[in-house]
């Protein structure tokens, strides 16, 4: 990677991780920095599975799903990689939150990461990436909150869920 201001964003293709990296752009803009998107991924079934039955032509291909991942973000949220703004993008195998603390090592960094709900499930397995960063990341740290659409979008959602639930009834 290059020296100078980074700015180090999470992304997973959730519509939380595309409002993170709109703030992520814009801030690698206004100051001038290297933007470095970051694709955290781990193995299918986890690493202690893999460990037990190791298979490196299936290794190859979830770390390739992985840049396509990457690469998909940034078609829907920009329609490609942002102009006027230098991008380092990086796919690393790991966990979010340790993955992103340990990028985003340097003074002048700045990590952007995205809040918002995630299911029970996913919350008791990984924890909150963003927690995790904001407690241990060596740089200043932006929580994105989700965008007012996906909120919006969030509450028809369930309003839709309820009215197909008394329907059923």
């Amino acid at each position: 990677m290059s020296d100078g201001a980074r700015v180090i964003v999470g992304v997973s293709g959730s519509l939380n991780s595309l409002t993170a990296l709109h703030r992520a752009v814009d801030e690698a803009r206004t100051r001038g920095a290297v933007l470095v998107p970051v694709l955290a991924w781990a193995p299918v079934g986890g690493e202690f599975n893999y460990r037990a039955r190791p298979c490196p032509p299936l290794l190859r291909t979830w770390e390739a799903a992985a840049r396509k991942r990457l690469d998909r973000a940034f078609q829907d949220a920009f329609g490609g990689f942002p102009v006027g703004v230098r991008v380092e993008p990086l796919v690393v195998r790991g966990e979010a939150g340790p993955v992103l603390a340990q990028v985003a090592d340097r003074p002048d960094d700045l990590l952007v990461v995205s809040t918002g709900r995630q299911g029970g499930l996913r919350r008791l397995l990984h924890g909150s990436v963003s927690r995790y960063c904001l407690a241990r990341a060596t740089c200043p740290v932006v929580a994105v909150p989700p965008s007012t659409l996906h909120t919006e979008l969030r509450q028809v959602a369930r309003i839709t869920d309820l009215r197909e639930l008394s329907h059923a009834a």
